[in-house]
Protein backbone atom coordinates (compact mmCIF):
# COMPACT_ATOMS: atom_id res chain seq x y z
CA UNK A 1 0.00 0.00 0.00
CA UNK A 2 2.58 2.07 0.64
CA UNK A 3 3.68 2.15 -3.30
CA UNK A 4 0.68 3.56 -3.90
CA UNK A 5 0.45 6.20 -1.02
CA UNK A 6 2.94 8.23 0.92
CA UNK A 7 0.34 8.24 3.62
CA UNK A 8 -1.68 5.81 3.64
CA UNK A 9 -2.52 5.56 6.75
CA UNK A 10 -4.76 8.43 6.20
CA UNK A 11 -7.17 6.27 3.80
CA UNK A 12 -8.94 5.36 7.25
CA UNK A 13 -11.10 8.48 6.53
CA UNK A 14 -12.89 6.08 4.12
CA UNK A 15 -14.81 5.19 7.00
CA UNK A 16 -16.88 8.53 7.15
CA UNK A 17 -17.50 7.59 3.87
CA UNK A 18 -19.07 4.37 4.25
CA UNK A 19 -20.86 5.52 7.66
CA UNK A 20 -22.43 8.25 5.53
CA UNK A 21 -23.98 5.35 3.03
CA UNK A 22 -24.68 3.23 5.82
CA UNK A 23 -26.94 6.38 7.50
CA UNK A 24 -27.90 7.67 3.96
CA UNK A 25 -29.22 4.09 3.15
CA UNK A 26 -31.23 3.55 6.78
CA UNK A 27 -32.91 6.95 6.15
CA UNK A 28 -34.89 4.98 3.24
CA UNK A 29 -36.47 2.34 5.41
CA UNK A 30 -37.43 4.93 8.21
CA UNK A 31 -38.71 7.61 5.48
CA UNK A 32 -41.58 4.98 5.19
CA UNK A 33 -43.01 4.90 8.35
CA UNK A 34 -42.87 8.14 9.29
CA UNK A 35 -44.90 8.70 5.83
CA UNK A 36 -47.75 6.78 6.83
CA UNK A 37 -48.54 8.19 9.69
CA UNK A 38 -50.94 10.92 7.54
CA UNK A 39 -54.27 9.95 7.85
CA UNK A 40 -55.45 11.18 4.64
CA UNK A 41 -52.94 10.09 1.55
CA UNK A 42 -54.39 11.77 -0.96
CA UNK A 43 -54.15 14.72 0.97
CA UNK A 44 -50.06 13.67 1.23
CA UNK A 45 -49.58 13.22 -2.00
CA UNK A 46 -51.09 17.02 -2.80
CA UNK A 47 -48.84 17.96 -0.33
CA UNK A 48 -45.66 16.30 -0.61
CA UNK A 49 -45.97 14.77 -4.20
CA UNK A 50 -43.78 11.29 -4.81
CA UNK A 51 -40.46 12.37 -5.99
CA UNK A 52 -38.31 10.35 -8.43
CA UNK A 53 -35.89 7.86 -6.11
CA UNK A 54 -33.04 7.49 -8.62
CA UNK A 55 -32.81 11.38 -9.22
CA UNK A 56 -32.18 11.64 -5.55
CA UNK A 57 -30.40 8.64 -5.77
CA UNK A 58 -28.02 9.37 -8.58
CA UNK A 59 -27.05 13.27 -6.57
CA UNK A 60 -26.11 11.85 -3.07
CA UNK A 61 -23.81 8.90 -4.84
CA UNK A 62 -22.12 11.49 -6.78
CA UNK A 63 -21.72 13.83 -3.62
CA UNK A 64 -20.07 10.98 -2.28
CA UNK A 65 -17.86 9.44 -4.66
CA UNK A 66 -16.64 13.32 -4.58
CA UNK A 67 -16.06 12.83 -0.99
CA UNK A 68 -14.50 9.29 -1.35
CA UNK A 69 -11.54 10.93 -3.81
CA UNK A 70 -11.00 14.29 -1.36
CA UNK A 71 -10.23 11.89 1.22
CA UNK A 72 -8.08 9.44 -1.40
CA UNK A 73 -6.08 12.67 -1.83
CA UNK A 74 -5.32 13.52 1.48
CA UNK A 75 -3.27 10.17 1.46
CA UNK A 76 -1.05 11.69 -1.42
CA UNK A 77 -1.74 8.75 -3.69
CA UNK A 78 1.70 8.43 -6.10
CA UNK A 79 2.38 6.72 -9.64
CA UNK A 80 5.40 5.92 -11.03
CA UNK A 81 5.83 7.89 -14.10
CA UNK A 82 8.85 8.48 -16.73
CA UNK A 83 10.31 11.97 -16.49
CA UNK A 84 12.93 13.89 -18.82
CA UNK A 85 16.61 12.81 -16.89
CA UNK A 86 18.90 15.87 -16.85
CA UNK A 87 22.01 14.17 -16.44
CA UNK A 88 21.39 11.25 -19.35
CA UNK A 89 23.54 11.44 -21.90
CA UNK A 90 22.80 9.80 -25.79
CA UNK A 91 25.60 9.19 -28.12
CA UNK A 92 24.32 9.41 -31.36
CA UNK A 93 27.09 7.04 -33.87
CA UNK A 94 26.33 7.23 -37.39
CA UNK A 95 27.93 5.17 -40.09
CA UNK A 96 29.58 7.12 -42.79
CA UNK A 97 31.41 4.28 -44.95
CA UNK A 98 31.00 4.29 -48.33
CA UNK A 99 28.57 1.20 -48.89
CA UNK A 100 25.60 4.13 -47.19
CA UNK A 101 25.28 5.48 -50.73
CA UNK A 102 23.38 1.92 -51.64
CA UNK A 103 20.38 3.49 -53.49
CA UNK A 104 18.52 0.04 -52.09
CA UNK A 105 16.60 2.61 -49.96
CA UNK A 106 15.69 5.95 -51.53
CA UNK A 107 16.93 8.44 -52.46
CA UNK A 108 20.06 6.12 -50.79
CA UNK A 109 20.88 4.95 -47.02
CA UNK A 110 22.85 8.09 -46.04
CA UNK A 111 20.35 10.96 -47.01
CA UNK A 112 17.70 8.94 -46.06
CA UNK A 113 19.32 8.02 -42.90
CA UNK A 114 20.10 11.37 -41.73
CA UNK A 115 16.38 12.38 -41.83
CA UNK A 116 15.79 9.87 -39.86
CA UNK A 117 18.63 10.89 -37.10
CA UNK A 118 17.66 14.06 -37.27
CA UNK A 119 13.62 13.27 -36.58
CA UNK A 120 15.17 11.28 -34.07
CA UNK A 121 17.48 14.20 -32.37
CA UNK A 122 14.39 16.31 -32.41
CA UNK A 123 11.90 14.62 -30.57
CA UNK A 124 14.13 13.85 -27.88
CA UNK A 125 13.41 15.62 -24.12
CA UNK A 126 15.28 19.16 -24.28
CA UNK A 127 17.43 18.39 -20.95
CA UNK A 128 18.82 15.33 -22.88
CA UNK A 129 22.52 15.67 -23.76
CA UNK A 130 23.19 14.12 -27.02
CA UNK A 131 26.15 13.67 -28.73
CA UNK A 132 27.42 13.20 -32.20
CA UNK A 133 30.15 10.90 -33.27
CA UNK A 134 30.77 9.96 -37.24
CA UNK A 135 32.48 6.81 -38.24
CA UNK A 136 34.05 5.12 -41.33
CA UNK A 137 37.86 4.20 -42.04
CA UNK A 138 38.13 6.13 -38.06
CA UNK A 139 35.73 6.92 -35.42
CA UNK A 140 35.68 11.12 -34.83
CA UNK A 141 33.55 13.36 -32.51
CA UNK A 142 31.45 15.32 -34.12
CA UNK A 143 29.41 16.79 -31.69
CA UNK A 144 30.37 16.96 -27.74
CA UNK A 145 27.21 16.19 -25.63
CA UNK A 146 25.06 18.91 -25.60
CA UNK A 147 21.56 19.98 -24.73
CA UNK A 148 21.96 22.11 -27.75
CA UNK A 149 19.80 19.42 -30.71
CA UNK A 150 19.81 22.11 -32.84
CA UNK A 151 23.63 22.00 -33.24
CA UNK A 152 23.47 18.50 -33.30
CA UNK A 153 20.81 18.24 -36.30
CA UNK A 154 23.05 20.83 -38.06
CA UNK A 155 26.55 18.21 -38.28
CA UNK A 156 24.31 15.53 -39.27
CA UNK A 157 23.46 17.45 -42.54
CA UNK A 158 27.17 18.36 -42.88
CA UNK A 159 28.22 14.43 -42.20
CA UNK A 160 30.23 12.93 -45.80
CA UNK A 161 30.63 9.45 -46.89
CA UNK A 162 34.11 7.91 -46.42
CA UNK A 163 35.94 4.79 -46.77
CA UNK A 164 35.94 1.66 -44.50
CA UNK A 165 34.13 0.90 -41.30
CA UNK A 166 35.04 1.12 -37.99
CA UNK A 167 32.43 0.36 -35.63
CA UNK A 168 34.80 -0.70 -32.88
CA UNK A 169 36.36 2.44 -32.99
CA UNK A 170 32.89 4.39 -32.88
CA UNK A 171 31.71 2.79 -29.70
CA UNK A 172 35.15 2.67 -27.65
CA UNK A 173 35.19 6.99 -28.64
CA UNK A 174 31.44 6.96 -27.06
CA UNK A 175 32.53 5.28 -24.66
CA UNK A 176 35.43 7.33 -24.16
CA UNK A 177 33.25 11.07 -24.36
CA UNK A 178 30.85 9.57 -21.65
CA UNK A 179 33.38 8.78 -18.85
CA UNK A 180 34.68 12.41 -19.82
CA UNK A 181 31.51 13.82 -18.85
CA UNK A 182 31.35 12.19 -15.67
CA UNK A 183 34.71 13.28 -14.78
CA UNK A 184 33.74 15.20 -11.09
CA UNK A 185 30.34 14.34 -10.92
CA UNK A 186 29.28 11.99 -7.96
CA UNK A 187 28.40 8.85 -10.08
CA UNK A 188 28.36 7.84 -13.17
CA UNK A 189 25.95 9.63 -15.63
CA UNK A 190 23.23 7.78 -17.10
CA UNK A 191 23.58 6.71 -21.18
CA UNK A 192 23.24 4.71 -23.96
CA UNK A 193 24.76 4.68 -27.33
CA UNK A 194 22.75 4.26 -30.36
CA UNK A 195 24.54 3.25 -33.32
CA UNK A 196 23.44 2.87 -36.92
CA UNK A 197 25.48 1.37 -39.40
CA UNK A 198 25.00 -0.76 -42.67
CA UNK A 199 27.59 -2.83 -42.27
CA UNK A 200 30.27 -4.95 -40.24
CA UNK A 201 33.83 -3.69 -38.50
CA UNK A 202 36.41 -3.96 -41.78
CA UNK A 203 39.28 -1.62 -40.01
CA UNK A 204 40.34 -0.45 -36.59
CA UNK A 205 39.06 -2.52 -32.83
CA UNK A 206 37.44 -5.74 -33.45
CA UNK A 207 33.62 -5.01 -32.64
CA UNK A 208 34.05 -7.84 -30.06
CA UNK A 209 36.43 -6.42 -28.42
CA UNK A 210 34.41 -2.85 -28.00
CA UNK A 211 31.56 -4.94 -26.76
CA UNK A 212 33.46 -5.60 -24.11
CA UNK A 213 34.67 -1.93 -22.96
CA UNK A 214 30.79 -1.14 -22.93
CA UNK A 215 30.15 -4.20 -20.27
CA UNK A 216 32.64 -3.38 -18.14
CA UNK A 217 31.11 0.38 -18.51
CA UNK A 218 27.78 -0.37 -17.89
CA UNK A 219 26.68 1.20 -21.50
CA UNK A 220 24.20 -0.11 -23.56
CA UNK A 221 24.43 0.23 -27.35
CA UNK A 222 21.52 0.06 -29.24
CA UNK A 223 22.08 -0.85 -32.90
CA UNK A 224 20.33 -0.38 -36.03
CA UNK A 225 21.29 -2.26 -39.05
CA UNK A 226 20.13 -0.15 -41.83
CA UNK A 227 19.90 -1.36 -45.33
CA UNK A 228 18.98 -4.84 -47.47
CA UNK A 229 20.44 -7.60 -48.43
CA UNK A 230 20.60 -6.94 -51.97
CA UNK A 231 22.50 -3.38 -51.38
CA UNK A 232 24.65 -2.11 -54.11
CA UNK A 233 27.27 0.46 -54.63
CA UNK A 234 29.09 2.14 -57.52
CA UNK A 235 33.00 1.87 -56.18
CA UNK A 236 35.59 3.67 -58.48
CA UNK A 237 38.93 2.03 -56.82
CA UNK A 238 40.78 4.28 -60.30
CA UNK A 239 39.06 7.43 -59.97
CA UNK A 240 39.07 7.33 -63.74
CA UNK A 241 35.20 7.70 -63.50
CA UNK A 242 34.65 4.20 -64.10
CA UNK A 243 33.91 1.32 -61.50
CA UNK A 244 31.59 -1.66 -60.71
CA UNK A 245 29.07 -2.33 -58.79
CA UNK A 246 29.81 -3.79 -55.27
CA UNK A 247 27.41 -5.84 -53.18
CA UNK A 248 26.98 -3.92 -49.26
CA UNK A 249 24.84 -6.61 -47.66
CA UNK A 250 24.05 -5.69 -44.29
CA UNK A 251 25.60 -7.53 -41.58
CA UNK A 252 22.92 -7.90 -38.92
CA UNK A 253 24.41 -10.85 -36.80
CA UNK A 254 27.18 -8.61 -35.97
CA UNK A 255 25.13 -5.34 -35.17
CA UNK A 256 23.05 -7.74 -33.08
CA UNK A 257 25.86 -9.42 -31.55
CA UNK A 258 26.61 -6.02 -30.17
CA UNK A 259 23.05 -5.02 -28.57
CA UNK A 260 22.22 -8.12 -26.86
CA UNK A 261 26.16 -8.50 -25.33
CA UNK A 262 25.79 -4.89 -24.17
CA UNK A 263 21.62 -4.67 -22.93
CA UNK A 264 20.55 -2.54 -25.57
CA UNK A 265 18.28 -3.03 -28.24
CA UNK A 266 18.31 -4.54 -31.28
CA UNK A 267 17.04 -3.58 -34.53
CA UNK A 268 17.01 -3.94 -38.59
CA UNK A 269 15.39 -1.17 -40.83
CA UNK A 270 14.77 -1.13 -44.61
CA UNK A 271 12.83 1.30 -45.32
CA UNK A 272 13.29 5.07 -44.18
CA UNK A 273 9.53 4.35 -42.74
CA UNK A 274 10.61 1.58 -40.89
CA UNK A 275 14.04 3.85 -39.89
CA UNK A 276 11.50 6.21 -37.90
CA UNK A 277 9.48 3.60 -36.46
CA UNK A 278 13.23 2.75 -34.65
CA UNK A 279 14.12 5.74 -33.77
CA UNK A 280 10.40 6.43 -32.09
CA UNK A 281 11.27 3.49 -30.16
CA UNK A 282 14.43 4.02 -29.03
CA UNK A 283 13.69 7.47 -28.10
CA UNK A 284 10.91 6.07 -25.57
CA UNK A 285 12.96 4.21 -23.95
CA UNK A 286 16.19 5.93 -23.34
CA UNK A 287 16.59 9.41 -21.64
CA UNK A 288 13.82 8.94 -18.85
CA UNK A 289 13.43 8.65 -15.37
CA UNK A 290 10.79 6.39 -13.51
CA UNK A 291 10.11 8.67 -10.22
CA UNK A 292 7.59 8.56 -8.24
CA UNK A 293 5.36 11.55 -8.15
CA UNK A 294 2.13 12.53 -6.63
CA UNK A 295 -1.12 12.90 -8.53
CA UNK A 296 -3.80 13.65 -5.77
CA UNK A 297 -4.81 16.78 -7.64
CA UNK A 298 -6.25 14.18 -10.24
CA UNK A 299 -8.22 12.82 -7.76
CA UNK A 300 -8.85 16.37 -6.35
CA UNK A 301 -9.84 17.78 -9.81
CA UNK A 302 -12.32 14.59 -10.12
CA UNK A 303 -14.27 15.27 -7.16
CA UNK A 304 -14.83 18.68 -8.20
CA UNK A 305 -16.29 17.71 -11.15
CA UNK A 306 -18.37 15.39 -9.34
CA UNK A 307 -19.74 17.96 -6.72
CA UNK A 308 -20.53 20.61 -9.38
CA UNK A 309 -22.33 18.14 -11.65
CA UNK A 310 -24.57 16.96 -8.41
CA UNK A 311 -24.71 20.76 -7.01
CA UNK A 312 -26.33 21.32 -11.12
CA UNK A 313 -28.68 18.26 -10.85
CA UNK A 314 -29.89 18.94 -7.41
CA UNK A 315 -30.27 22.68 -8.50
CA UNK A 316 -32.08 21.28 -11.67
CA UNK A 317 -34.25 18.49 -10.06
CA UNK A 318 -34.80 19.77 -6.39
CA UNK A 319 -34.54 24.08 -6.45
CA UNK A 320 -31.48 23.45 -4.08
CA UNK A 321 -27.89 22.83 -3.99
CA UNK A 322 -27.67 19.79 -1.35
Amino acid sequence: MSEWFREPGRLWLLLVVLAALAGYVGMQFIRPRVAVRFSNLGLLDRIAPRRPGWRRHLVAGTFLVAISLLFVAVAQPVATERVPSERSTIMLAFDVSLSMAAEDISPNRFIAAQEGAKEFVDELPDRLNVGLVAFAGTARLVVPPTQDHEEVTTAIDRLELDRATAIGDAVKLSLDVIADQGIGVDGAPEAAIVLLSDGETTVGMPTEESMVLAQEAGISVSTIAYGTAGGQVLIDEEGDGVGQLVPVPVNVEELRMLAEGTGGLTFTAETAGELDQVYEEIGSTVGFDEEATEIGYRYVAVALVLLLAGAALSMRWFGRFI
